[in-house]
């Protein structure tokens, strides 16, 4: 991987890769959306409410993931000490907080309906916000740092910490009473009927190439003003 930390190698190929990926992402997610609030049929209990899952689950499947992303940068940071480590870290954890955010507003607006309430605290509710939160400390971080590109070791070690709520999350309907639904997708199967599932695939699909081109260009914008503070430097010691 060392091959491709090279700002120009990685640049060669993130700049033709961007607009790939964020193409085919609308068109998936776009697609999923349709498919989902129109050509899918209503649950059985839930009714027509089942159709913020084309949002919702995306939205939280992106959230735990950008964390794991940020946590194998900081890895890869802390241990060897690989270039782009930190500018990858900083490019996803805004994206991150944002799905996150949107998990958690599209899953109180489903809870109104399916539970009686906007909000529980409850271990999956609960574990989620304080994912929230933590992207909002690794951004403060961050920006308070003196890397201006990519983050400074006590961020990614602060990344690799975090991580421990991952795990947390996923583990948490099953360690604890709860109001939220076991999870519907696991290894061994599905329990979603496959007229209501297939749209999920493609949503969640498309979200995924959509917050991956997002962090591309995030990181090319990063490095890009790397560049010209370096340049600056230089012509100010002139």
């Amino acid at each position: 991987m060392h091959g491709f930390a090279n700002p120009t190698r990685f640049l060669a190929i993130a700049r033709p890769v961007t607009p790939w990926l964020a193409a085919a992402g609308v068109l998936l997610a776009g697609y999923g959306l349709y498919a989902g609030l129109f050509l899918s049929p209503p649950d059985y209990l839930q009714g027509e409410t089942v159709r913020i899952l084309y949002v919702h689950v995306p939205a939280a499947w992106l959230g735990m993931g950008g964390w794991t992303g940020i946590a194998v940068a900081s890895l890869a940071q802390i241990v060897w000490r690989h270039p782009l480590a930190g500018v990858a870290a900083r490019a996803v954890a805004v994206p991150g907080a944002l799905f996150t955010a949107l998990c958690l507003l599209t899953g109180s607006l489903w809870g109104r309906p399916a539970w009686g309430t906007w909000w529980q605290w409850d271990g999956r509710m609960t574990s989620m916000l304080v994912l929230l939160f933590l992207y909002f400390g690794y951004i403060a971080l961050a920006n308070a740092g003196d890397e201006r590109s990519g983050v400074s070791r006590a961020t990614a070690i602060f990344g690799l910490v975090g991580a421990v709520n991952i795990p947390i999350i996923n583990r948490s309907v099953v360690w604890w009473n709860s109001l939220h639904q076991p999870a519907s997708i696991t290894l061994g199967g599905s329990k979603i009927d496959a007229a209501i599932l297939y749209p999920l695939v493609f949503s969640a699909l498309g979200f995924t190439l959509i917050f991956a081109a997002i962090v591309l260009m995030r990181m090319r914008a990063l490095l890009a003003r790397a560049k010209v503070e370096a340049r600056l430097r230089r012509m100010a010691a002139a």
